[in-house]
């Protein structure tokens, strides 16, 4: 019968995978904490503003801008969570209890699969909307919302499932190191997941981007083909890459950091990027604010509207003049169908 320590302490578990517990503040702690506070404070911020342009504005009441929504409110509450991180972590970990420490991870944990999983579901709905040379999404409101709910029950699963069982409290031989209280194969489980769903973007949005740079050389070759339609092509393939290049940058080495603590690698040293791979993820949900939102011009001018009460009075933000607006960024294809002159 295996022997369980659940009234040790949390000093107890580092020590066990000898991660290194200082009991004074050292200067990259104080580092690590400084930026991560003021990449939270500013997570917090932007997809609180992104949150309030969509409600507000009923011109984005539709399937992409409600999953962009529930993206920059899981990016709000990876905010949340990277804080309540930085609140107890350094000197102050070795105060925690286990109940507290699985707290802080699980938030983490959960509100970062939030974000992942939603990332992939924009993705499969703008696979869906371009290559059928639509606005918006055919998806009701009704599938959408269950979609959201299925997403925010897949990361609830995942953050939660270490606290409820799949740790090492009752095998120490098994613990992490990056994670001295989760087990490594759980950690290999939680970064397998992301790289497949990795892989699965990386292949739709390789698609979209051959798709359209296929398309907009189609369509040049006609004498018809409205200049419009290839700046907005081209807009949309930088999207593209910007995308591509965020996500890789800003997960990859997180990930491959997990799997290699996961697969128990005694040569890697893990722990000395530990804390800026995490930051670098977090980063990213400020990033998804950038490149799903603020390069759409109208969600832009209702950001204005947000932070300016006098433009409210500006005629240039009249209802009519966004209207305007909007129309002429809708191009009409050879099909009849509008398409997207933005980022999305």
């Amino acid at each position: 019968m295996r022997h369980c320590y659940y009234n040790e302490s949390v000093g107890f578990f580092y020590n066990n995978s000898r991660k290194e517990l200082t009991s004074y503040w050292r200067t990259k702690d104080v580092l690590v904490v400084v930026l991560g506070l003021t990449v939270s404070v500013i997570v917090l911020l932007t997809n609180l503003l992104v949150i309030s342009a969509i409600i507000i504005n009923r011109r984005f009441h539709y399937p992409i801008y409600y999953l962009l929504g529930n993206l920059a409110a899981a990016d709000l509450f990876a905010g949340i969570a990277y804080m309540f991180l930085m609140f107890h972590t350094g000197p102050r970990t070795a105060g925690l209890s286990l109940q507290t420490w699985f707290i802080r991870q699980s938030l983490l944990d959960t509100s970062l699969t939030a974000s992942v999983v939603n990332l992939l579901a924009i993705a499969v709905e703008r696979h869906q909307t371009i290559f059928t040379m639509q606005l918006h999404s055919s998806m009701s409101n009704q599938r959408v919302v269950i979609l959201i709910i299925c997403i925010w029950v897949t990361a609830l699963l995942l953050g939660l499932i270490p606290s409820y069982g799949w740790h090492c409290l009752c095998d120490l031989g098994n613990c992490s190191r990056m994670a001295p209280l989760y087990s490594r194969s759980y950690l290999t489980f939680w970064a397998l997941s992301n790289l497949v769903i990795f892989l699965i973007m990386v292949v739709v949005y390789t698609h979209i981007f051959v798709y359209v740079k296929r398309k907009m050389t189609s369509m040049s070759k006609h004498t018809s083909f409205h200049p419009r339609y290839k700046e907005t092509m081209i807009n949309l393939i930088k999207t593209v890459i910007i995308i591509l290049s965020a996500f890789v940058i800003c997960w990859t080495p997180g990930q491959v950091l997990l799997l290699l603590d996961g697969l128990a690698c005694e040569s890697c040293n893990v722990l000395a990027m530990e804390k800026y791979v995490l930051l670098l993820a977090e980063i990213n949900s400020l990033i998804n604010a950038i490149v799903y939102s603020y390069r759409d011009n109208e969600m832009r001018s209702t950001f204005r509207k947000i932070l300016c009460f006098i433009c409210y009075r500006n005629p240039k933000y009249s209802p009519a003049s966004v209207k305007s607006n909007v129309t002429k960024r809708r191009i009409l294809s050879q099909n009849g169908h509008s398409i997207m002159d933005s980022s999305l």
